[in-house]
């Protein structure tokens, strides 16, 4: 049976990325003057011709970085425009609220939506009778809700084109007071009640993205009989797991000394952990990618500003935690790795148990993903089952679809892959729950190469695998040190300093802390409220506009100019390599990991 191989996959996605460069176009030599009846070309011809080539290029240049500026400025604007708003989910569909959670006993800043119709008249969908409804979670990982709703070709967009009830879990920018995660997880259990309360005899489907995933795997584990299939995209739950040199995101907490400096940011925001944070540690990951985002807008300013500015608007879009959350999260599942162990409490008496978990799980991972590999995604099997034959008498059903190149918010974002793999899941749902207990690999052949085509123009296999073949090997004792320094250092910060840091934190400073953030400052310093001149960048860019002349793509210049971003991606790829190379060894040599 074919084992799970990282490095043959890696190598087709390296293969299947790989574009050769396109040539350099060279301006064909003039044909030769006729002796009678041309005049000879002037010796001052070429060099005119290369200057008004020149000075094209320069005006093309000149046109596309005010226009590049502009973008700036709007996004600015947007951002600021967001906030007066209250930071709204931007689900690109009409909804009504079914719960809020801030009304419960014990409230948290959680609801539950269902989706009425899309907000595009075109997008016409009909709810089938016997489909079972699909509740959709994001995750609270610093940014707000929405992304999986975020444009009609999503999660929510595909779900409803197949006809199933759609609903929508959003929360809120400010978390209730004193809100922990065994409210937010009571919040979601009380919502697939209702759910199933309105469709009787469905289970629901869940969609759980990214940090929400392993919200998703806990109700699993607690609502037996309650949830239907459920789908975890890029979501982590064996957060020790990860490729040496690849994954540095899990080495953090051995060079920060623990959980202690998010209880201190938690301290100076007054009780509330600051989403931006997280998202500056995403940014961090691959300085490249920034580089791209910026270099993609500059050089195809005339098609790319709309969905960068949408795009823009969700991820600059903060959200908070509270202490208690930030704290839970990150003791016991990013430096504690306490979910895949059966140790994760969840309130006094209750502790998360995944071997309870009964409704087949469909794990969705990428390669290109350097957030949530596959590693982090698929590692909790082998430590929850010891082999294939424990993970069938459990009866249990786990399938799992990789992508080779997809990055992390493509797993849920990308408009390809709603329209293929989540399609596909979708299709074959009866399939998948007909499957007996074991392990299984999804695989999809589409002869057609139409992503939108539906079966039988594609066939689903689901291939037998073994848990054997995931076991995926890392320093698990370098782990525990870091788990044991966190405790040490955690505890000596609440005992001693935390009671002076929460002394002096106050809702003003805890707001100016809020606004000075870099990656706010970064943002709206660009709007034309906090820096006037950006209003003269913007008659500029409309006087641009209504005269714009843009080079063609087969430009030699352009091709230059791309080669050369090309590089500079190169560079600073390189750089990063070495970077997490050097962090990889430092860990090693810290906590005594094997290289």
């Amino acid at each position: 049976m074919e084992a799970l191989s990282l490095a043959t996959v890696k190598r087709q996605s390296e293969h299947a990325a790989a574009r050769p460069s396109q040539p350099l176009t060279l301006r064909p030599k003039p044909a030769a003057a006729s002796q009678h009846n041309v005049a000879p070309a002037s010796k001052t011809s070429a060099p005119l011709e290369g200057l008004e080539n020149l000075l094209a290029y320069q005006r093309d240049v000149w046109e596309r970085a005010i226009l590049f500026w502009d973008a700036l400025r709007e996004r600015a604007d947007n951002m600021l425009e967001h906030e007066r708003l209250g930071l709204p989910p931007l689900l690109d569909f009409r909804s009504e609220t079914i719960l809020d959670a801030r009304t419960f006993e014990r409230p948290a800043n959680y609801a539950l939506l269902r989706i009425v119709e899309a907000e595009s008249a075109d997008a016409e969908h009909c709810i089938e009778e016997g489909k079972p409804p699909v509740v959709i979670i994001d995750p609270r990982a610093g940014h707000g809700p929405g992304i999986g709703g975020f444009k009609r070709e999503s999660e929510v967009g595909m779900a409803l084109k197949e006809g199933h009830p759609v609903y929508f879990v959003v929360f809120f920018p400010e978390p209730c007071r004193g809100q922990t995660l065994a409210d937010v997880l009571h919040a979601l259990r009380r919502f697939l009640e209702a759910v199933a309360a309105r469709h009787p005899g469905t289970p629901p489907v869940l969609y759980g993205n990214c940090q929400a995933g392993w919200a998703v795997t806990l109700l699993s584990a607690d609502c037996h009989g309650l949830v239907g299939p459920t789908v975890l995209n890029g979501s982590p739950l064996s957060y020790w797991a990860g490729e040496a040199g690849v994954n540095p995101m899990r080495l953090s907490a051995g060079f920060l000394g623990g959980a202690w400096l998010a209880h201190l940011i938690s301290d100076l925001g007054d009780g509330r952990f600051d989403g931006a944070w997280l998202v500056q540690n995403f940014e961090s990951l691959k300085p490249e990618a920034i580089w791209e985002k910026y270099a993609n807008l500059f050089t195809r300013i005339d098609s790319e500003r709309d969905r960068f500015l949408s795009f823009e608007r969700w991820w600059n879009g903060f959200y908070f935690l509270s202490r208690h959350e930030i704290l839970a999260i990150v003791e016991n599942l990013f430096i504690g790795n306490q979910l895949e162990q059966g140790l994760f409490r969840i309130c006094e008496g209750c502790t998360a148990d995944l071997r309870r978990i009964r409704n087949p799980l469909v794990i969705f991972a990428s390669y290109g993903d350097n957030i949530t590999p596959p590693h982090q995604a698929l590692g909790w099997i082998p430590a929850v089952y010891r082999d294939t034959a424990d993970l069938k008498a459990a009866g249990q059903r786990i399938v799992y679809l990789t992508n080779p190149h997809v990055g992390h918010l493509g797993i849920f974002v990308s408009a390809g892959v709603a329209r293929f793999e989540h399609r596909a899941i979708l299709e074959s749902l009866g399939e998948l729950e007909a499957l007996e207990p074991g392990l299984y690999e999804m695989r999809i052949d589409n002869p057609t190469g139409d992503p939108r085509c539906h079966k039988p123009h594609y066939s689903v296999s689901f291939e037998p695998r073994q848990v054997e073949d995931l076991r995926f090997e890392y320093p698990r004792a370098a782990f525990e040190q870091v788990r044991a320094v966190s405790e040490t250092t955690e505890a000596f910060y609440r005992t001693i300093v935390s009671p002076w840091m929460q002394a002096l934190a106050n809702p003003w400073t805890a707001t100016a802390a809020k606004w000075l953030h870099p990656m706010r400052t970064s943002r709206y310093l660009l709007s034309g409220s906090f820096s006037p001149w950006m209003h003269g960048i913007a008659a500029a860019a409309d006087a641009v506009r209504r005269s714009r002349h843009p080079l063609p793509d087969d430009n030699p210049a352009l091709i230059e100019e791309r080669a050369l971003i090309a590089r500079t991606t190169g560079v600073l790829e390189d750089a990063r390599k070495r970077r997490d190379a050097a962090q990889e060894g430092l860990f090693g040599r810290l906590y005594g990991a094997e290289p």
